[in-house]
């Protein structure tokens, strides 16, 4: 009876804010009958986008409204179901909101999010603190020991509890006020943070136009400037560089133009800080400050305490314990490789100091001298089409599931490609798009895995994921494929490992469905060990003109190679981290606080040598500063801790694909999310806890 009252309030919903005209010329509030439920992303215009995301939230909120004014005494299935399975037009409106923001951007949908910011902030606000819907939360809570819930039932309404008083529920009222105010203006900021990094990397052009300065450069990365360069009809005929990581990476290994690499490099590090409309300094302030302001409102001491409480570290001690322990000896080893470099310096007559605009450059010789190996050597191998190949071969072989191609299905972007995931039995798993290659001015920086539906259950049935893969790689250039570098073979397989974990989840409550933010880069982290076993490699590393599988004599030259510049991106890394933290941490924020001032002391206090920037500096750290990872980038290395440990188990049977062990890992981890306490989850799986002796060795440092 309670489900049908709340269908019936949502129809009301719909019927009366937007009619029934209006829903059907929609297609995001229309029904979608679209093969497997997909989106119909060609059909979908960016004015859809507002009056659907009103639709949504008034809907949204009616249901709220229908569980807060349920006469009925609070029970786990009349509030806590009804929350959980509450706001799925939004969330289906989100999402697609989401991919077009990220992966299809114009100055149409970057001034829509500007504008529907403040909106879903406060909606989002309005329901946390809705004092009624508390009130029936923590009436189920306080007698949850006599309701005889399940381990999920219970761990559901365990988090949904302390979700709501983490959000301020059981604030008085006046603070209640305020945390709101702080929220909308947290979640502008994190907006305001990103798409001055978008206009501003997208501003940049290092144009060439002399032959000779090019000298270097490989031919895909020639053609790939020179493709860039023919979209300004100004610019035809020359080269065009940019700060997107495909255009900028392979210039700073490749260019023997030091004043070039320089150049490139100082816009790099320097975006969203040049004291211009698109600079970050003031956002991160004002995002410091309300954070602290939020974390003191809660009760604690600084930001970074009351982010940590509910991850696996739990506190900034055992943070900060982890990232010291590596600190040292990730250094050392990136001093090594300095020295290295240096020499070949020496070697060739430079008399110039080795400085950051160097560094990729030169190890590209290191490497070669002392492996014989390099950048593109290997390319030729790592055809696109052929890691992702790889990537499903890796998957059945450990679970025994399939990929099939989709064709005649919607696409999140006409460069997308779509596979159906079918489970040892043939039953339907989710559906999984790739998208990756960059689109600058258009998509977002970086890689990331994100998805259209969460897996869940509706009436007692699966609800099966659809899942999305985005990358930022070199597309193909004229008649050759896309030939992918290493770190970008290894990120394929990384994301994937992320798209795994959405594909073979099967919770029956979104509420716990998600990873705690040090646990969630276990399942992709973990994929990264198959990516370069010498097995693996054979089956999809194939020349992508002859169809050679990688010669055994590369693979063992790449095994040897797999330590070598551990100590720089060991330090990279760890540099942001402590950044990210020592931010986090400050229980006050000066007034005149200068954010490079603070950056250069917080590492240099440390010890950072000046030819390693941390990976990302302060003004450009979306991680931290638009909220995904805040005093929580230190997961990527918290979760190498447990995917190396975790690693050594396929290892202790002799089989990297262990039947047994695999099947433990998909039932113990990746079926079951957020079912149980993270670690719990991890000792169920291994045995034990783990420790940090897979790591050191892995990269290198013991």
């Amino acid at each position: 009876m309670k489900k049908l009252i709340l269908i019936m309030a949502a129809f009301g919903a719909i019927m009366t804010s937007c009619g029934e005209k209006k829903q059907v010329d929609n297609p995001l509030l229309a029904e979608w009958d679209t093969p497997f439920q997909i989106p119909p992303f060609e059909s979908i215009k960016t004015e859809h986008f507002m009056p659907a995301y009103v639709e949504a939230m008034a809907q949204h909120k009616a249901e709220i409204d229908s569980i807060v004014n349920n006469p009925e005494a609070p029970t786990f299935e009349n509030t806590i179901v009804a929350y959980d399975n509450s706001g799925e037009l939004l969330d289906r409106v989100s999402a697609v909101f989401g991919s077009v923001s990220g992966v299809a951007s114009s100055p149409e949908v970057l001034a829509l999010a500007k504008e529907l910011s403040p909106l879903t902030s406060k909606h989002s606000s309005e329901i946390e603190l809705n004092e009624g819907l508390f009130k029936r939360i923590k009436a189920v809570y306080e007698k949850r020991d006599s309701l005889k819930l399940d381990a999920e039932q219970m761990r559901l309404l365990t988090e949904t509890y302390k979700d709501f008083v983490r959000n301020g529920a059981d604030l008085p009222a006046d603070k209640k006020e305020e945390l709101k105010k702080i929220d909308e203006e947290i979640s502008a900021l994190h907006l305001a943070f990103g798409q001055n990094l978008l206009k501003e990397t997208d501003a940049f052009k290092l144009v060439i136009e002399k032959e000779e300065d090019l000298k270097g450069l490989s031919e895909n990365t020639i053609a790939a400037a020179a493709k860039r360069a023919e979209k300004d009809s100004t610019l035809k005929g020359k080269w065009v560089f940019g700060l997107d990581n495909p255009s900028v990476m392979p210039f700073l290994q490749q260019s023997e133009n030091r004043d070039l690499r320089k150049k490139i490099l100082e816009a790099y590090l320097n975006r969203c800080n040049n004291n211009n409309e698109q600079d970050n300094k003031e956002v991160i302030k004002k995002l410091l400050d309300l954070r602290l302001k939020k974390a003191h409102l809660m009760g604690y001491e600084n930001f970074a305490q009351f982010q940590l409480e509910t991850r696996m570290a739990k506190t900034p001690e055992a943070v900060y314990d982890l990232l010291n322990k590596l600190w040292k000896p990730a250094l050392a080893s990136a001093k090594r490789e300095a020295d290295d470099m240096r020499a070949i310096i020496k070697e060739e007559g430079g008399n110039f100091e080795l400085e950051a605009a160097d560094w990729r450059f030169y190890f590209e010789k290191a490497m070669n001298k002392k492996f014989e190996l390099n950048d593109n050597l290997l390319r030729p191998y790592f055809k696109l089409e052929n890691v992702r190949e790889g990537i499903f071969y890796v998957a059945n072989q450990l679970f025994g599931i399939t990929f099939t191609q989709l064709e005649n299905v919607p696409l999140p972007h006409p460069e997308a490609v779509a596979f159906e995931c079918k489970d040892a039995d043939g039953s339907h798993l989710g559906v999984l798009f790739f998208d990756m290659f960059s689109r600058p001015g258009e998509k977002r920086s970086g890689a990331w895995c994100s998805g259209f539906r969460s897996q869940k259950y509706k009436d007692g049935v699966r609800v099966a994921p659809l899942v999305t893969i985005v990358g930022n790689f070199t597309r193909p250039v004229g008649d050759k494929p896309a030939l992918l570098s290493i770190d970008e073979a290894e990120t394929m397989f990384h994301e994937f490992g992320h798209a795994l974990a959405s594909l073979l989840k099967n919770v029956h409550y979104q509420g716990v469905g998600g990873y705690v933010r040090d646990f969630v880069e276990l399942p992709s982290q973990i994929m990264e060990h198959w990516a370069f076993e010498p097995q693996v490699l054979k089956v999809y590393a194939k020349h992508f003109e002859t169809g050679e599988v990688i010669p055994q004599e590369l693979v063992d030259k790449m095994i040897k190679a797999g330590k070598y510049g551990q100590g720089f991106a060991t330090t990279e890394y760890l540099a942001a981290s402590l950044l990210d933290m020592d931010y986090h941490i400050m229980k006050e924020i000066p007034a005149n606080l200068d954010v490079i001032a603070f950056e250069a002391k917080t590492l240099g206090d440390r010890g950072l040598i000046s030819q390693i920037p941390p990976r990302y500096r302060s003004t450009y750290f979306q991680h931290t500063f638009t909220g995904g990872y805040t005093a929580g980038y230190y997961s990527y290395i918290w979760a190498e801790v447990l995917d190396s440990d975790a690693y050594q188990a396929f290892v202790e049977k002799g089989n990297i694909f262990d039947k047994e062990t695999a099947t433990k890992f998909r039932k113990e981890i990746l079926e079951r999310a957020g079912q149980d306490d993270a670690m719990n989850l991890y000792v169920n799986f291994r045995g034990k806890q783990p420790g940090i002796d897979a790591l050191l060795a892995n990269r290198g440092l013991k």
